[in-house]
């Protein structure tokens, strides 16, 4: 994924999906959730908004050079997987990839154990 804004980076940095998105449709949203199955956390999504299909990684001051190549290689292994497979992530959590647009336009505002 290419950086639009330069090479220089300090404790965060933020990647383009918009060429991976253009070419096979995988989105960030569908990468970030992909990376839930490969065991990290999703990055931001869509911030900066001036950096189209915006990715914002912000890795801690702690994480080793092998965490931080784990991490990149597991973002190359996703933009080379099928898009059916990635744009159908996460596939190995409790909750699977919500319908997030019914959930803003419809919300269910308790709990299973409230009295609604």
């Amino acid at each position: 994924l290419p950086v639009p804004q330069g090479d220089r980076c300090m404790h965060e940095f933020v990647a383009s999906a918009k060429k991976l998105k253009d070419r096979t449709g995988i989105t960030a949203m569908d990468i970030a959730k992909r990376l839930l199955d490969y065991g990290y956390h999703a990055p931001t999504v869509y911030f900066p908004l001036v950096v189209e299909e915006a990715l914002m990684m912000e890795p801690t001051e702690t994480e080793s050079l092998e965490t931080l190549n784990a991490f990149a290689e597991a973002i190359h292994a996703i933009c080379a997987e099928a898009p059916e497979l990635v744009k159908g992530a996460p596939h190995t959590t409790p909750v699977c990839r919500p319908d997030e647009v019914g959930a803003a336009r419809k919300p269910i505002l308790c709990w299973s154990g409230s009295d609604c």
